[in-house]
């Protein structure tokens, strides 16, 4: 088997798609043209996964992102493009739920993915129990006859807890429970999850994939069985991602490999250094020893990414601002996954139903890019004597 820095640069790069060019090719469509009305006829009456049909379902410049993203999973069926990692996350909760069933979602979820089980979910008459992320197998204790879905999402947005999916998945596959991931943080170079019997995995390819803060996007990968469910659901639900940024997240991830080694080798340095400060109370970051769920990271992670926060020592959200407003190489927004570093006030504890959020102090999230390390530490140097000055 291919290694993965392999797989990355040579996947979805078949010949017929790429015609000899190395990269393949923007191929822009809305209307496919037929010779005749029984071809046209014939088309539509098979299957159209990968052959010309119409422009929503797909050119090769999308089937190609979308089968090196499979080629990332050992065992997966197939792969989806969506115009954004939310747009990815919702059609596939679509996919699997309807109304009256129950989904079990971690309390400490992507912000837009709770919104979404909270407002249209509700709507539609899905309930959604949030639970624990650190509930591993007692997990169960929580599932009904209506339980149709479980949702993980580890490490967490905010906190980083790690979730032990094995235990979990466990639970559901006893119960024909069906089980979804997302999978941004991670993605599959150090997390592939199709093998540990999860059914969907979905990434938020506007981060890691496509690498350049550019660019919307998002993909769900399939387990063997669990796609023509979804591709039905997208196909009704009108999702289709644009061949330009198809092209844009191929083009990322061809790189992505090296990419996330320097984005993790850094974030743990930054990690370590800001464990030493006064002016800290706790780093989370999963590969640290005393972050929730570190010895399931270690035991099923090949490695940590560059998304991790830390809990300030006192202070309030004024002396938190002034920590982040004067920082010279950390931009201020939303997003992360791309070559430039981010900081961002977050508080977790208005988005908590399930668990409580209790802290020290005010939370920070820090996106490290791809910056030298030590200018980043100086940085943030310089933003914990502003916020200790404020603090008093």
């Amino acid at each position: 088997m291919k290694k993965d820095k392999t797989r990355v640069v040579a996947g979805g790069r078949k010949s017929e798609w790429t015609q000899g060019i190395v990269n393949p090719p923007v191929w822009r469509a809305s209307t496919i043209l037929y010779d005749s009305v029984a071809e046209l006829r014939d088309r539509g009456a098979a299957d159209t996964h990968h052959k010309l049909f119409y422009g929503r379902r797909g050119t090769p410049t999308q089937w190609s992102l979308a089968d090196a993203l499979t080629e990332l999973e050992p065992g997966a069926e197939a792969t989806l493009l969506y115009p954004s990692g939310v747009a990815a996350l919702t059609t596939a909760l679509l996919a699997v739920l309807e109304p009256g069933d129950e989904l079990l979602m971690p309390d400490s979820a992507y912000d837009p993915t709770r919104n979404f089980a909270t407002g249209m979910l509700r709507r539609i008459g899905v309930e959604t129990i949030f639970y624990d992320p650190l509930i591993g197998a007692g997990i169960a204790e929580l599932c009904t006859d209506r339980t149709k879905a479980i949702l993980m999402e580890s490490p967490g947005s905010l906190t980083f807890e790690v979730q032990d999916v094995p235990a979990i998945v466990a639970v559901a596959k006893a119960r024909g429970i069906t089980t979804l991931i997302d999978n941004t943080w991670a993605t599959p170079l150090l997390f592939p999850v199709i093998g540990l019997g999860v059914d969907y995995t979905i990434l938020a390819c506007t981060k890691y994939v496509v690498g350049h803060s550019d660019v919307m996007l998002g993909s769900v990968t399939a387990a063997p069985g669990q796609y023509q469910r979804l591709r039905a659901a997208t196909y009704e639900l009108g999702q289709t991602a644009s061949p330009d940024d198809a092209w844009l997240g191929a083009r990322g991830l061809r790189t992505m490999a090296v990419r996330l080694d320097q984005h993790g080798r850094a974030a743990l340095q930054i990690a370590q250094w800001l464990k030493t400060r006064s002016e800290v109370a706790r780093v989370l970051h999963p590969a640290l020893p005393d972050c929730p769920g570190h010895e399931i990271f270690a035991r099923d992670f090949k490695g940590a990414s560059g998304l991790f926060s830390f809990v300030l020592n006192g202070g309030s959200d004024a002396a938190r601002s002034a920590l982040i407003d004067g920082l010279e190489h950390f931009g201020i927004g939303y997003s992360w996954g791309g070559f430039e570093s981010l900081a961002i006030p977050v508080d977790p504890q208005r988005h908590r139903t399930a668990t409580r959020w209790q802290a020290e102090g005010p939370l920070v999230r820090l996106q490290i890019g791809l910056e030298d390390p030590d200018d980043l530490i100086a940085d943030l140097d310089a933003g914990l004597a502003r916020f200790a000055t404020v603090r008093g």
